[in-house]
């Protein structure tokens, strides 16, 4: 990893993490639920992607992700109230760690000779699925799954579906991956800033927009 990326990714374990501590507060759980729900925010989506990979879970060759972990564990435990209203301050990194991860899974992907559509498929997986476990392992519906949540699947798609095209033109390295990320941020950001939900149906069967 370059510097840049490895700064990138610092600062989506991170936000991941703090998540997944003000999630662990909000269901009055302990340090250790809070520590356990902010690790599979952080590294869910890169353990799952690995596996689905066949590869060595790259959170178990950086230790320092687990630092970080612990990290934001403990300034939730201490200052939960002071985090929850920089909430969009983490939204925003949330947002820049789902772009990079996004990014990254889709370029593992297309290394391990994975077609474009399955790199896509993978890439997405490796930045929602921390989410959805933490969802999951708190007992809520999976926020990307639920019709009040602004976009976060579809820039997702969109960010590794462009990563995948741009990488059969010869395109690739770490310039590659921050252009798909970002991307994939600044859709999020927008989605967050003008509240865009993807289309769901209303009891009666009308859509909602």
């Amino acid at each position: 990893m370059s510097t840049v990326e490895i700064g990138l990714t610092a600062i989506g374990v991170f936000a991941f993490a703090l998540s997944g501590a003000l999630m662990a507060v909000r269901k009055e759980m302990d340090v250790v639920g809070m520590f356990v729900l902010a690790a599979v925010t952080a590294v869910g989506g890169g353990l799952t992607r690995d596996l689905l990979l066949g590869l060595r879970p790259a959170a178990l060759q950086n230790p320092w992700w687990w630092l970080i972990v612990a990290v934001a564990t403990l300034i939730v435990f201490f200052f939960s109230r002071v985090v929850d209203r920089l909430r969009r301050a983490v939204l925003l990194c949330d947002a820049v760690g789902l772009g990079l991860f996004c990014a990254t899974s889709t370029t593992i992907a297309l290394q391990v000779g994975l077609g474009q559509l399955e790199a896509i498929l993978v890439g997405t997986v490796g930045g929602v699925a921390g989410g959805v476990l933490r969802d999951v392992l708190a007992g809520e519906i999976p926020s990307v799954l639920r019709r009040d949540t602004q976009l976060y699947v579809v820039p997702a798609v969109l960010g590794c579906a462009l990563l995948a095209v741009a990488s059969t033109t010869g395109l690739d390295g770490g310039p590659l991956i921050v252009l798909a990320g970002a991307a994939i941020a600044v859709v999020r950001i927008l989605a967050l800033w003008r509240g865009w939900k993807a289309p769901a149906p209303r009891p009666g069967g009308r859509t909602v927009r």
